[in-house]
């Protein structure tokens, strides 16, 4: 369970560090806007998304079992992070982020990081997809320019949605499609470099430039911080403790899942292979730290990995490099920070939830073994209409009884996408 940056370091050169270098920087980059992104989606202030990235993704590389991994919040976790929020406040949260940062290190110490290939595909797939969909029509006011408050849940949310359509805002519409489409044409043209800051920086600098009727976070939310918040430990009743283990067991879980699997995506990018336990230590040891400057949870995040990786990141020193340009950039520019138009951010997340659903293996689920499309379907439903904790449950449920049905007959070799 040696973490990676302890063998790597004993051979570094110049070149790598020159290498991580840029990758870091460039990855701090597209870390930013996502960062305060997902946390405002997730119905915490934009500065927690802030110091998540920087604490934790400084813990995940420092002491992680990947060579390339990037860690922080992500999508995965703004569905069971809203509603843990919405029941239990944001102490509430914090308190089940720590505790879930113990069970990742205990899981560690079990050396229960192989345990991930024992998850169906399918179930991976379908609550992928369901927070997909989640995540998307959580964009949807803030990208049409809706004002007031909508149902957290779906099935109420959508005919909220088409009945607050009289009062979209042109402006708001324009800056998020704009910033959708600077997105991908970046990306296309520009593959190695930050186009998501590129994009949101530019869209919102045109919102400020003409002074369109478009929100920002400075006026939604005011200034963002200069500095991290002094650590402290959350509230350790046992009857709180009791209360929140549910949500912890899901944050862990969720973790663990992603950031195994964010491990292996790097492993096929690199040719590597990954320390699995030294991984969930560092997600358990990452969380914990998260936790106690007041942040969300955090994991391995797929797409900032892939993109530290076609940076050419070589090391864990490129995700520590990563933190620290996100420290100074909170600590000398984050007024700024506070002009990013909530319409671009939108956006972003919208782009973001289609490209965690995977459309282009849509086809693929469609023409496999049928109880594999049928086990997504009911884990996919269930994320959307009920929560992570059923969708999960009821999945690898099914998806142990189907594989023990099955007995003899082998399950094909999987290795999950870049999302």
């Amino acid at each position: 369970m040696t973490p990676k940056i302890i063998t790597t370091l004993k051979t570094y050169t110049r070149d790598e560090f020159s290498a991580d270098l840029f990758a870091g920087v460039t990855v701090a980059l597209v870390a930013l806007p996502l960062s305060i992104a997902i946390a405002i989606a997730s119905g915490a202030v934009p500065a927690v998304g802030f110091v998540t990235a920087i604490v934790a993704g400084f813990l995940i590389s420092a002491l992680g079992g990947s060579r390339v991994q990037i860690g922080g919040p992500t999508g995965a976790f703004i569905v069971v992070v809203a509603g843990v929020i919405t029941t239990h406040g944001y102490g509430g949260l914090v308190t089940a982020t720590f505790l879930a940062g113990i069970i990742l290190i205990i899981a560690g110490l079990l050396r229960a990081g192989q345990l991930v290939r024992h998850v169906p595909e399918a179930v991976i797939n379908g609550f992928t997809i369901g927070i997909g969909v989640i995540i998307g029509t959580s964009q949807l006011p803030d990208f049409f320019g809706f004002t007031g408050a909508f149902p957290a849940d779906f099935l109420e949310k959508i005919p909220a949605l088409f009945a607050a359509l009289p009062q979209l805002n042109p402006a708001s519409l324009m800056t998020g499609v704009v910033t959708v489409v600077l997105i991908i044409l970046l990306r296309r043209a520009f593959p190695r470099l930050p186009g998501l800051i590129v994009a949101v920086a530019l869209t919102s600098a045109i919102v400020a430039f003409f002074d369109l009727p478009v929100e920002t976070i400075r006026s939604r939310f005011g200034e963002l911080p200069r500095s991290l918040p002094a650590p402290h430990l959350p509230e350790m009743s046992f009857a709180t403790l009791r209360e929140l283990l549910p949500s912890a067991l899901v944050i862990a879980f969720l973790a663990g899942v992603e950031s195994l699997l964010s491990a292996m995506v790097a492993d096929r990018m690199i040719g590597g292979k990954h320390r699995s336990n030294a991984e969930l230590m560092a997600q358990g040891w990452a969380n914990i730290g998260s936790s106690l400057f007041g942040g969300l949870p955090a994991t391995g995040a797929i797409a900032r990995t892939a993109t530290n990786v076609r940076a050419g990141g070589k090391t864990p020193v490129a995700g520590i490099v990563h933190a620290l340009t996100l420290l100074a950039i909170m600590m000398l520019a984050a007024p700024l920070a506070g002009y990013l138009a909530l319409p671009a951010l939108s956006g972003l997340l919208l782009l973001t939830a289609w490209n965690m659903s995977e459309p282009h293996r849509w086809g693929e689920y469609a023409r496999g073994r049928r109880s594999d499309l049928v086990l997504l379907l009911v884990t996919l439903i269930l994320t959307v209409v009920t929560d992570l904790t059923v969708a999960i449950g009821t999945g690898i449920a099914l998806g142990l009884a189907m594989r023990l049905s099955r007995r003899g007959v082998d399950d094909p070799e999987w290795t999950p996408r870049d999302k």
